[in-house]
């Protein structure tokens, strides 16, 4: 039977925010050789000093808490990458590598496309045992896609958890957290439903429709589908994620810090976004009091999820989204490789286009010998650990199709080198995880 969902009063809906200006990072770069970027806040460029700077010193400046959640789009934080911001983006891509560690995928399993462990041992199970939360709850989505012959593609799956700080923990990070993490793609029929690249308005506010807010319709079906072939069935993932959220607000209501983190690697970015935006949009952040509990969300290698509408209604409701982003990685460029942000042409709207959302911390690193690489979670957070140890190097960023073929011109190869393309090119267009992540 499916959760039920209590939605908050219109009024609340209506209530106005505080616009905001927001940050992009236009070239930001990390690799094993530079850490380079730059802010761009319409309309100068601001080149900042040295991120080891901020290594060597790290006290001279202490951000907030809600500073390091984006408060104020995470201002003066990227370049240099302040190390407490580096610190909190591994750490909650870490508690996202956890999905892909306990995720099931042996089919002779009992425990076949879903989690290996309960939710008491889980993390403990996969290495974290001091993570410092506790899982409340696993969330389970339904690809709304049949392979005729593969007869169980439509069941649901472990997507991912839900989880809430301890006590000791919460005094660290001087918070209550409410953590969302979501896995990326590892099945068929995720995979398909990647790919299918056509905006669809949200209409996730039965009060208010706003059907120029579009979102690409393969997340959104993930997100609202629920699994109809089973006698017993918890509901959508969205029914479930905000059903619990709203237990967890009403539990700790009466903390006077609270945050909501919503962290996910490439379609779980997607989910991650997609649930940030439902949670703001139908208030669900809103307490009695009618303040607001801050959105954030941590998106490793995530794609465009939806139109300049929907971009720019996250941003009115003061959705906070960091974008880690490989340059070489194509996930991150889909869909609308094409019709973008960037595209500016009188006879096609803008809302007809896909959009990014938020600020962008952009990593550029590439292994010739492993292409797939450009997208796994796990190379993101080595690249992150390891920043601190660079220079700085002005990089204007390559592409990485011209990274190969100077490659390419310069050295021989021998057939050794057609299974790790082959593998690469395969991994390139389904937006998965590499499979080493899951051992």
């Amino acid at each position: 039977m499916a959760a039920r969902i209590v939605f908050p009063n219109a009024s609340l809906l209506s209530t106005s925010r505080r616009p905001h200006r927001p940050l992009i990072v236009t070239s930001a770069a990390v690799s094993h050789q530079s850490l380079s970027a730059s802010i761009t806040t319409a309309p100068t460029t601001i080149s900042l000093k040295s991120a080891r700077r901020a290594e060597q010193n790290p006290h001279a400046s202490l951000p907030t808490w809600r500073d390091i959640q984006g408060g104020d789009n995470w201002d003066q934080l990227i370049q240099p990458l302040h190390p407490l911001l580096r610190q909190e983006i591994i750490r909650y891509a870490e508690l996202v590598m956890a999905c892909y560690k306990a995720f099931d995928l042996d089919p002779s399993s009992k425990r076949y496309l879903n989690c290996k462990h309960g939710k008491s041992k889980m993390l403990r199970e996969v290495g974290m045992a001091s993570a410092g939360y506790e899982i409340t709850k696993y969330i389970y989505a339904t690809p709304d896609i049949t392979i005729p012959t593969q007869p169980s593609t439509r069941c649901s799956r472990w997507i991912g958890y839900v989880a809430v700080s301890t006590d000791e923990q919460t005094s660290r990070l001087g918070r209550r957290d409410i953590l969302v993490s979501f896995r990326g793609t590892v099945t068929n029929t995720e995979w398909i439903a990647n790919l299918m690249s056509s905006l669809t308005p949200a209409r996730l506010d039965p009060h208010n429709p706003r059907p120029d807010v579009k979102v690409e319709s393969g997340f959104l079906s993930l997100y609202t589908s629920d699994d109809t072939t089973r006698r017993f069935t918890s509901g959508s993932c969205r029914e479930q994620l905000l059903s619990e959220i709203s237990r967890i607000v009403s539990k700790y209501k009466n903390e006077e810090e609270f945050g909501i983190t919503l962290a996910g690697h490439s379609m779980g970015s997607s989910l991650a976004l997609l649930l940030g935006y439902d949670i703001a949009e139908l208030g669900l952040n809103r307490t009695a009091s009618g303040s607001e509990i801050p959105i954030t969300v941590y998106s490793y290698g995530g794609p465009r999820v939806g139109n300049s509408g929907f971009k720019a209604r996250c941003e009115e409701l003061g959705v906070k989204v960091l974008r880690v982003a490989n340059v070489n990685d194509p996930v991150t460029k889909m869909p609308g490789v094409f019709f973008n942000e960037k595209l500016e042409l009188p006879w096609i709207s803008s809302g007809s286009c896909y959009a990014h959302v938020g600020v962008e911390l952009a990593l550029d690193f590439f292994k010739m010998k492993n292409p797939a690489c450009v997208h796994d979670l796990d190379e993101y957070i080595g690249w992150l650990k390891c920043a601190n140890k660079m220079n700085v190097k002005k990089n204007e960023g390559v592409d990485i199709l011209s990274k190969i073929r100077d490659f390419f011109i310069s050295q021989r190869f021998d057939d050794s080198w057609a299974a790790p393309w082959q593998d690469g090119g395969r991994h390139r267009g389904e937006l998965v995880q590499s499979p080493r992540a899951k051992a």
